[in-house]
C-alpha cells in the first residue's frame, strides 16, 4: 500500500488538473446571442403576394393622332400637369380650316338662296290669295288661278329646295369641324404629363388598321394609384375586398403603408412555366401619399386574413422546427416547446409554454447557437 499511495495520489492530482483546465482554460466559451423578450400585443394572420406586384395607374392613357400630319406645336411636357380637354398637341391644319372656310361661304351663299327663294314663295301665296278672292266675284278666270296655284307650289318647292341645300352647306361645315378636330390632341382627364415622344416640326402618323403606333403623348392620373399583385391560386378562396392591407413599396425601403383591397379578379392567370395565380388590387389609404409613386414601381402586398389582440408573441426568428424555441436560463440555451397560434413573417402568437416577460433567441442563424450553450447576450429587445 505504501508503495501504490504515492501513484494513487499522483492520479487523484492529474485528474484534479484536468477537470480544473476543463472548467478553465479548456472551457467552450460562451455563444453571443441576440435575445427577445416575450410581450403582450397583436398578431395578424396574413397571406403575400407570390411574386413582385406594381404600382399602376387605373387611369393611364398613351394618346396618338387620329390623321397624319406635321406637329406644328406641343404645349405640355413631361412632368407638367394638365386638365381634363387641354389642348397638348397640335398637327398642321392648314387644309381642313381652307376647307372650313369654303364650307362656311357655301352655308352663306345658301342663306341667302333660300332667303330670295323663300321671299318669292311668300309672294305668290299673296298673290294666289288676292286672285282667289276675285274668282269668288267671277272677276278672275279658273285658268289664271290654276296658273297662279302652280306659281305658288314652284315657288314653295324651290325655297324648300334652296333649304336643304342651306342644311346640306350646314352638315358640310360639322363634317369639316370634325375632321378639324382630329388635328389636336387633348388631354382625356386630369392628370400628369409622363412622356412625350413627338417634337415640333416631325411627322407623325395614325395606327393603320388592326396595329397600334407608338404613342405621341403618355398621360397619367397620378389619384388612380393602386398596386397590382399576383396571388397563389390556394388563397384565391380567402380574400376579399374590403380587407385591409400592408404595403411595402421598393422605392420607400423599411416602410410599410396601410391599404385595403379593393378587387380580386374572377379568374385564375395560367401562364406556361409559372404558378397559377389570381390578381387583386389593392389601393393606398394615404391616397395622398399615393399620387407620388411612379406607376410600374415594384411593391409587395401583404393582406391580412385574421387579427388575435392582446395575446403573447414573440418574433417569428425565434422559432425552431418543431415549434421550439431556445430560452436562456441556468447559464446555458435551453430548449423549450410551446404551443403557436397565429403567425406571420413577423410574429409569432404563443398559446402556451412561454410566459410574459421571458426572454427568447432570435439569432438562430448562428452555428453555436445550440441547447446546452454557454451563452452571453449582445442584447435585449423589449419590443420585437
Amino acid at each position: 500500500m505504501r508503495q501504490w499511495l504515492p501513484r494513487i495520489l499522483i492520479v487523484i492530482v492529474i485528474g484534479l488538473a484536468a477537470v480544473s483546465l476543463r472548467f478553465t482554460l479548456f472551457r467552450p466559451e460562451a455563444v453571443s446571442v441576440k435575445v427577445a423578450v416575450v410581450e403582450r400585443a397583436s398578431v395578424e394572420s396574413t397571406i403575400t403576394n407570390s411574386k413582385a406586384g406594381t404600382i399602376r395607374a387605373r387611369r393611364r392613357a398613351r394618346l396618338s393622332a387620329e390623321v397624319g400630319g406635321r406637329v406644328v406645336s406641343i404645349t405640355r411636357r413631361e412632368g407638367e400637369a394638365v386638365k381634363q380637354g387641354e389642348v397638348l398637341l397640335r398637327l398642321n391644319d392648314a387644309t381642313p380650316r381652307a376647307q372650313l372656310t369654303l364650307a362656311r361661304a357655301s352655308q352663306r351663299s345658301a342663306d341667302a338662296a333660300r332667303t330670295e327663294a323663300c321671299v318669292a314663295r311668300d309672294r305668290a301665296r299673296r298673290e294666289l290669295e288676292r286672285k282667289r278672292n276675285l274668282a269668288e266675284r267671277d272677276i278672275v278666270s279658273a285658268d289664271l288661278l290654276d296658273a297662279l296655284e302652280s306659281a305658288h307650289q314652284a315657288a314653295a318647292a324651290s325655297c324648300a329646295a334652296v333649304s336643304a341645300e342651306r342644311d346640306k352647306a350646314e352638315a358640310a361645315i360639322a363634317a369639316v369641324e370634325a375632321d378639324l378636330a382630329k388635328f389636336v390632341i387633348r388631354a382625356p382627364f386630369d392628370g400628369v404629363i409622363a412622356e412625350v415622344t413627338a417634337e415640333v416640326g416631325e411627322w407623325i402618323t395614325p395606327s393603320p388598321p388592326l396595329l397600334t403606333a407608338p404613342a405621341v403623348l403618355d398621360i397619367i392620373d397620378p389619384t388612380s394609384i393602386y398596386v397590382s399583385a399576383p396571388m397563389d391560386e390556394v388563397d384565391s378562396g380567402t380574400i376579399h375586398p374590403g380587407q385591409t392591407a400592408k404595403i411595402t413599396v421598393d422605392s420607400h425601403s423599411g416602410s410599410v403603408f396601410p391599404g385595403t383591397v379593393k378587387r380580386v379578379a374572377p379568374y385564375v392567370i395560367d401562364l406556361e412555366a409559372q404558378n397559377r395565380t389570381v390578381e387583386i388590387e389593392v389601393e393606398f389609404d394615404d391616397s395622398e401619399f399615393a399620387t407620388t409613386l411612379l406607376p410600374g414601381t415594384s411593391a409587395d402586398v401583404e393582406v391580412v386574413l385574421e387579427t388575435h389582440e392582446d395575446v403573447l408573441r414573440i418574433p417569428t426568428s425565434a422559432l425552431l422546427e418543431g415549434e421550439r424555441v431556445l430560452v436562456p436560463e441556468g447559464g446555458k440555451l435551453q430548449e423549450r416547446a410551446v404551443e403557436i397560434g397565429l403567425r406571420n413573417w413577423d410574429y409569432a402568437e404563443i398559446d402556451s409554454g412561454l410566459g410574459e416577460g421571458e426572454r427568447v433567441v432570435t439569432s438562430l442563424d448562428r452555428i453555436d447557437v445550440t441547447a446546452g450553450a454557454r451563452f452571453e447576450i449582445e442584447n435585449t429587445t423589449d419590443h420585437p
